[in-house]
This record gives C-alpha cells, sequence and structure tokens, in this order.
C-alpha cells in the first residue's frame, strides 16, 4: 500500500488530522460510519469529529447512549452487515467496559468463521495524561490490546502518522 499523506501541507493538530482522516475516508466510500459519544452535534470531546454530522448526516454519523458495551456491539454488528464502523470510545479508560464485544466478538470474528468472515471496525480512542483528567482518564492500555490475537493497535505520535494511520486502518 502506497503512503497516504495528508491533503495540505499546513500544521495541523492531532485532532485535525482525525478529522481529515474521517472526513476523506467516508468521502471516499458510503459504507464508512462513526459512532460514539457525543461526537455529531457536539464534535467530539476534543471535536475530532466536528463537521462530520453536516457533512455526511446522521445515517453516517450517530451520537450513541453513554454506553461503551453497547456502542462497541453496535460497530460489532456493522461491521458483520456490511458497513465500516469508525467506533469513538471517549477516554482509553473505558474501554475495559466494551472487552467483551471488542476481544470476544471482534476480535475472534475471523477465526470463529473459519476466515470467511470478519469485522471490518476501528476502533478509536486517546489515551494518556497531560490533561489533568484524572485517575479514571489517563490510561494508557495499550499493551494490553496488543496482546489480543485479531487485533491491532497503532498509536500515532504526529498529525501526518495520525491521518496515515487511520485512512489504512479504515
Amino acid at each position: 500500500m502506497s503512503a497516504v499523506t495528508l491533503p495540505q501541507a499546513t500544521e495541523m493538530r492531532q485532532a485535525q488530522a482525525v478529522s481529515q482522516a474521517l472526513h476523506d475516508a467516508m468521502q471516499a466510500d458510503d459504507r464508512v460510519i462513526v459512532l460514539g459519544e457525543d461526537i455529531a452535534a457536539a464534535g467530539g470531546s476534543f471535536k475530532a469529529t466536528r463537521g462530520l454530522l453536516d457533512a455526511f448526516g446522521p445515517q453516517r454519523v450517530l451520537d450513541t447512549p453513554i454506553s461503551e458495551a453497547s456502542i462497541v456491539s453496535a460497530g460489532v454488528g456493522a461491521g458483520l452487515t456490511g458497513l465500516w464502523a469508525v467506533v469513538e470510545i471517549m477516554f482509553m479508560d473505558f474501554i475495559t467496559l466494551a472487552m467483551d464485544a471488542l476481544v470476544n466478538q471482534a476480535a475472534k470474528a475471523r477465526f470463529m468463521f473459519g476466515g470467511q468472515g470478519s469485522v471490518p471496525m476501528v476502533l478509536r480512542t486517546p489515551h494518556g495524561g497531560g490533561l489533568s483528567a484524572g485517575p479514571q482518564h489517563s490510561q494508557c492500555l495499550e499493551a494490553w490490546l496488543a496482546h489480543v490475537p485479531g487485533l491491532k493497535v497503532v498509536c500515532p505520535s504526529n498529525p501526518q502518522d495520525t491521518y496515515s494511520l487511520l485512512r489504512a486502518a479504515i
């Protein structure tokens, strides 16, 4: 696969790179949907989904209830039915609430169906300290997730990597 680069050569923040990658992916493929808490009208906690609702409508940009297990389960179901869900979990700490859907369904689907099916889904979540967000909003659990067969974990460190890795994942 060739490298995917940001469309403009301007300086950009991580959230803007996420937003651009999501916009470009949704524009390129009608099967891409985005779901999570406060991602539609509010534009997400870090404004990474700002403008997507206006551009793609409520059928493809879905605000969900505050239930991480339900959000990831909906993403799994969407993937199994032919959509490509980009699921946002507000903070990585809350991924623990969705481990059944992520680890026992999404990650194992390809193995359970003998390679005949999979769950095309991207789970996106911010992690780490630096926001003074406290002990329940600052964990880095990517090493834990990287040990789950069937999951691929990436942690971009700059906007270009963020854009490229998210586009490649979708």
